[in-house]
């Protein structure tokens, strides 16, 4: 199985930025943390700041990984593009968020992704990462 997990603006600062609402843990050990768990499957990771860039790595991997774990940050809540590129793919796209959105601003209510993806996990730290990656796991025993 390939997952591929796609990071979108400000994520590479994990650790680092607002350690109140994401924690003090950088993404990239939360990663390999990731990796030992999930020993049978092939865990890649792509993160960009760029909203095209993001379009072009759901459009390069969209037909060939079996899902895709995504935080598009702030782009959750103003891409119609990234919408529109999950809605052009065959590969599930899971939504997720290490903050709880709704516990947060009024913009960050509403996802501009949410209705092209399989499902949204949203609120559970870096765990969220997890929980998307099971999802895909229970889809494909059941």
């Amino acid at each position: 199985m390939n997952i591929q997990i796609i990071n979108g603006p400000n994520l590479n600062l994990l650790g680092v930025r607002e350690k109140s609402i994401y924690g003090s843990a950088d993404f990239e050990s939360y990663l390999a943390d990731l990796q030992q768990h999930f020993t049978d499957i092939n865990i890649s990771y792509y993160q960009s700041n760029v909203e095209g860039e993001i379009i072009n790595k759901l459009h390069e991997i969209g037909f060939i990984y079996d899902g895709i774990v995504l935080n598009a940050g702030a782009y959750t809540h103003t891409s119609i593009a990234i919408a529109d590129a999950i809605a052009a793919i065959n590969t599930p796209v899971i939504e997720v968020h290490v903050s709880n959105v709704y516990k947060r601003e009024e913009f960050r209510h509403h996802s501009m992704l949410a209705a092209s993806c399989k499902g949204v996990i949203t609120g559970f730290g870096l765990n969220s990462y997890r929980l998307g990656i099971e999802s895909f796991l229970l889809n494909i025993n059941s």
